[in-house]
């Protein structure tokens, strides 16, 4: 993990093998604690490097799951663990469809890494996930356009445990500094909006087995 959960300071993991870098998460890890909105630091694979107590919070009442906690990878909670839908809102088209976007991208470009090939493998083990990447994902992409699938500066919808925020959206910012790059790394922070009335009648999905962009296979 990231951090110890109730822990005063999020620690880095895994650490670089620069002395200077190390202390450069150290110190960063005091600052992402600081910041009052969820934030956290990933690699490539979307393992989590540091999360703040924030970003702890509004995940704090998801059920355990062995590789798909939200502060072990993020990637891995959104497509794979079952309470994912509760706390992020319109779970397909806001959250799951974008991160397998810059998945597919990720593989491109590591197509070797054996983390990221873990969870292709993962991806085409499920039947529904494996059509959405592989046939919806390239169809969703077509239809909203390449900003859709963009994380900085999107506003996507929330259900935060908190009831000061309760049903609100946030918008993801990027805040990846220069020396964060050089290890690889980059930060997001979602910055939560007031909270909004919920809709009528509207029930969460609690699963991305429900995804429903793919039907059949399409072109």
């Amino acid at each position: 993990m990231a951090y110890q959960a109730g822990g005063s300071r999020p620690q880095p993991r895994p650490a670089p093998e620069s002395r200077e870098a190390q202390a450069y998460l150290q110190d960063y890890a005091a600052l992402l604690e600081a910041v009052t909105f969820p934030s956290v630091v990933v690699d490539h694979r979307w393992d989590v490097v540091l999360a703040n107590g924030a970003f702890e919070t509004l995940f704090r009442g998801v059920g355990p799951h062995p590789t798909a906690m939200p502060w072990d990878n993020f990637l891995r909670f959104v497509l794979f663990h079952p309470d994912a839908g509760t706390i992020l809102g319109e779970h397909e088209s806001s959250w799951c469809l974008p991160m397998l976007a810059h998945f597919a991208a990720a593989v491109e470009r590591h197509g070797h890494d054996h983390g990221l090939q873990s969870i292709l493998r993962d991806i085409a083990q499920d039947p529904i996930m494996d059509a959405a990447y592989r046939h919806g994902l390239p169809h969703w992409i077509r239809s909203v356009g390449p900003d859709a699938v963009e994380h900085d500066g999107a506003v996507r919808p929330l259900l935060h445990p908190d009831p000061r925020w309760g049903r609100t959206d946030c918008r993801i910012v990027g805040e990846t500094t220069k020396a964060l790059q050089g290890m690889g790394y980059t930060r997001l922070t979602l910055v939560l909006r007031e909270a909004r009335r919920p809709p009528a009648a509207r029930r969460t999905r609690r699963a991305s087995s429900h995804l429903s962009v793919v039907h059949t296979a399409e072109a």
